[in-house]
């Protein structure tokens, strides 16, 4: 096969090359100074980490399955068992035990931390059992540990680099034991693009409102209590009038700043001085309006407007349309996950065991938005249509779903009128 001609980045790519890839203009955004800013936006901001939960938790919610293939029933059970995944069209069977083994929950929870962050990276570790290597886990290595990103020309991934904890050297790891996702790859760039990017803006001034609202709330909301002194007296001397300018200064400065309310509350001036709580005069601007702006962009900004409804049109007429295009994003999301998934650990598993001849099983998540909830009625039908037939699992799922106590197996129904007319 011949090899490529031309290339994706330079043969040495060095640390600036690396954040050039990703055509980033913003120096705060820039990496890895945009690990701190999207850790600040995903923790501080109820908007945007509100948008997060609602990308993430349909997608860690669904079931996933191990779908055969046509592979081996050893290479899929094998599988199966060091996922904890059940297998399409076969009853579940419960692990032993499940501490210390690999969670495939938790595996995807780490793993969507690439739509914040833009990567998400881990490294694969096996353990031999019974002549066969087993997935012990896929150790997450954190965006703030990573120090370089090696990629070669090509534009394919070559290694990382962490940086050197408690006196040791930076650790490279190669890329044959690594899984790494990254949201919105081009080229080269490893480094990704965070679902939070086009969010920034609306961000940014977003805080900055709230901050000049809360300040002006501070200053302004309860007024300015304001002394205004009595005039001296005629008689006396200029150093006479002077020094009572001076003792009603000092003393209505007191009375200001001890001023409370309160049922013995109450204030003593001298004739002619003056107590006032002065507020801001005039209309003061309205920041609910533009935050209330910047939060319907952000929502936008993942696809997930019905966030807005109620506030940006008022009804719920659209809910559906919005609903099915943001269901569409979460698809592609977990297939996302389910493909690198698929490449870099499953197919590593059977390469590592079996060889690379042979046939490997699929991860497939399930298509989120198309559940059908199993009523009384569709049961109903399901049954009189001939689609399902009944028999003892059916009728115990059926019981477990409505909160039925469990059939008595002592217990012999009488026969129904069908039953005695045969």
């Amino acid at each position: 096969m011949p090899e490529e001609i031309g290339y994706q980045t330079g043969m040495l790519p060095t640390w600036g090359q690396l954040v050039a890839e990703t055509h980033e203009t913003n120096p705060d955004l820039m990496w890895p100074q945009s690990i701190d800013v999207y850790d600040r936006m995903r923790t501080e901001d109820a908007q945007v980490g509100s948008v997060l939960q609602a990308v993430t938790k349909p997608i860690l919610s669904t079931e996933w399955v191990i779908d055969p293939a046509g592979a081996d029933d050893e290479v899929v059970t094998h599988i199966a068992g060091d996922f904890g995944l059940p297998i399409k069209g076969r009853d579940p069977i419960a692990p032993l035990r499940t501490r210390n083994r690999f969670s495939w929950n938790d595996h995807v929870r780490l793993a969507l931390l690439e739509l914040p962050y833009g990567h998400s990276i881990f490294e694969q570790v096996y353990r031999p059992e019974g002549g066969l290597l087993h997935l012990a886990k896929l150790a997450w290595r954190p965006p703030r540990t990573i120090s370089d990103i090696k990629v070669g020309s090509d534009g394919g991934l070559i290694a990382i680099e962490q940086h050197g904890v408690a006196g040791k050297l930076k650790v490279t790891i190669p890329v044959d034991r690594l899984v790494v996702y990254v949201n919105e790859r081009e080229g080269s760039n490893w480094l990704g693009r965070s679902l939070l990017r086009t969010a920034y803006k609306n961000w940014l001034l977003k805080d900055r409102l709230l901050r000049i609202q809360a300040l002006t709330a501070e200053r302004n909301g309860l007024g300015i209590s304001t002394y205004t002194g009595a005039p001296p007296p005629d008689a006396g001397t200029y150093e006479d009038k002077e020094k009572w300018a001076d003792e009603q200064v000092k003393s209505g400065l007191k009375i200001a700043k001890e001023a409370r309310a309160g049922d013995t509350s109450g204030v003593s001036l001298p004739h002619g001085a003056t107590f006032e709580l002065k507020g801001v005069t005039g209309k003061l601007p309205d920041s609910d309006v533009p935050i209330r702006y910047h939060d319907e962009q952000i929502a936008r900004a993942v696809l997930a407007h019905f966030l807005n409804l109620g506030t940006e049109t008022g009804s719920w007429a659209l809910g559906s349309t919005f609903a099915d295009f943001f269901t569409n994003s979460l698809n592609a999301v977990a297939q996302h996950i389910a493909d690198i998934t698929q490449q870099h650990v499953v197919e590593d598993l059977v390469d590592r065991n079996w060889g690379p001849t042979v046939r490997a099983p699929r991860i497939v998540p399930a298509k989120i938005g198309a559940q059908h909830p199993a009523t009384a009625e569709a049961i109903k039908a399901l049954l009189e249509s001939g689609a399902l037939r009944y028999d003892p699992a059916l009728e115990a799922h059926v019981r477990a779903l409505y909160g039925l106590p469990v059939r008595d197996p002592n217990y012999t129904p009488p026969p129904t009128a069908a039953e005695e007319a045969a």
